[in-house]
């Protein structure tokens, strides 16, 4: 369907755009061709009917769509947030991909996977038929248990209201009212947290821990387990390994009750003392505090909010996720050791957006697509054909990037998601995988 409005609205403005004479001072030379920026975008540096650099938000931002195409007030502010909503949905998806492709090369080549790949997707296919591989040499008989604490991605309330005050004119900078929802609270708490409590350093946790412990534990253990499972002797052909609850010492991550320091993250009996990063509510103001839920902003226009919203979300920042592997019936008791350890060490930077960024992105896209198609239909609407095909040359290139953007984003996060279903995927090795 996005394909189909694209062409439907964009193409005639494009070619008339194009092949107008009027346009050629409009645009100067195409990217790439003699006389071009060679990033830039038609109309950068003309001297008549100019086009901001497309790459920079704050020359979008300052840019006077209104004046320079002699538009009426609405219908330049629609077409200039649309702009701006299209470069941050640019810039998100590209970090988001940057990322992805850092995570997921990291896992496929520890795992053994060679070459280099071009994107994130590349990257996490490969990581994917990685761990399949693996698993396969594992044998049959492999059964695998994925326990991950879910990453708090949290954006900054103040950085929403200065994006606010800058974008829409009826949001008066200073005064903005922007709230987060109830309970999703994130920031440094050096008092009573009601949630959860990732310790800037080890610290003991008088609750659920995920991470290492230094001492006694009771609960999952992904490494060995020195001590009882289910209560019972460990026998000496289990190697130390406890595919149930374990009550003792574990020499990898933990996900239970642990008697000494957690390092790691902390799921806190109520009104539980926190050093560290809360999520939930503290006793005490949170230094710079973030939002992990839905942020409720003033009230904007759809354009400035669908550009906020990707900023921030840019800009977001995530408590890192903890993950525990437990593996049985492995064949090969040397390689599973090490596909455990590989598994707990890179794959929390994937499930960092499968988990985390990955929770809004949908949304996002979606909301970023329908303001663009708005704009785009106000550029057809605009005026006389000469400024439809001088704005048309001037911002096809933003509006078409930021709809395959967002369709890039769902797909990279879609593919994040299958990275951690393939680790404890059914076929010839079963498992299961559960969050918390």
């Amino acid at each position: 369907m996005t394909r189909t409005i694209w062409r439907h609205i964009s193409w005639p403005v494009v070619f008339a755009g194009l092949t107008a004479p009027f346009v050629a001072n409009c645009g100067g030379s195409m990217p790439g061709m003699p006389g071009g920026s060679g990033g830039g975008l038609p109309g950068v540096g003309s001297p008549a009917g100019n086009c901001p650099d497309m790459a920079k938000a704050e020359a979008i931002e300052s840019f006077d769509f209104e004046k320079e195409f002699k538009l009426k007030a609405d219908v330049a502010a629609k077409i200039k947030g649309g702009v701006s909503a299209a470069s941050e949905m640019n810039a998100f998806a590209a970090k988001v991909d940057g990322d992805l492709k850092d995570a997921c090369g990291t896992l496929a080549h520890d795992l053994g996977a060679t070459g280099d790949f071009k994107d994130g997707q590349e990257a996490c296919k490969a990581a994917a038929k990685a761990i399949a591989d693996t698993k396969a040499k594992l044998g049959a008989n492999l059964k695998v248990t994925l326990d991950v604490s879910e990453p708090h991605c949290g954006a900054d309330i103040s950085v929403y209201g200065d994006c606010a005050a800058h974008c829409d004119a009826s949001v008066t900078p200073g005064k903005v009212d922007v709230k987060c929802e109830p309970g999703k609270l994130q920031g440094e708490c050096d008092a009573k947290c009601s949630g959860s409590c990732e310790a800037s350093a080890a610290a003991a946790c008088t609750g659920e821990c995920s991470g290492t412990c230094d001492a006694e534990i009771k609960g999952a253990c992904s490494g060995k387990c020195t001590g009882k499972c289910d209560g019972k002797a460990m026998p000496a052909s289990a190697n130390g390994q406890c595919a149930g609850t374990c009550s003792g010492k574990c020499d990898g991550n933990i996900q239970g009750d642990c008697k000494g320091k957690c390092g790691g993250n902390c799921k806190l009996s109520a009104d539980a003392q926190c050093n560290g990063t809360c999520t939930g509510g503290c006793s005490v103001d949170m230094k710079a505090p973030k939002c992990t839920g839905q942020v409720e902003p003033p009230k904007m226009s759809a354009e400035c909010k669908a550009k906020c919203d990707a900023h921030v979300e840019a800009k977001a920042e995530c408590t890192p996720p903890h993950v525990i592997v437990r593996l049985s019936g492995a064949a090969d008791v040397k390689l599973a050791e090490s596909f455990r350890a590989t598994m707990e060490k890179d794959l929390g930077a994937v499930l960092k957006i499968a988990l985390g960024l990955g929770k809004h992105a949908e949304h996002l896209a979606g909301e970023v697509t329908t303001v663009v198609q708005g704009a785009q239909a106000a550029v057809t609407s605009a005026g006389d054909p000469m400024t439809t095909a001088r704005l048309g040359a001037c911002v096809s290139a933003p509006f078409k990037g930021a709809i395959d953007a967002a369709a890039s984003l769902k797909a990279s996060v879609n593919v994040s998601v299958n990275v951690q279903a393939s680790v404890a995927a059914s076929g010839s090795a079963g498992g299961s995988a559960k969050s918390g």
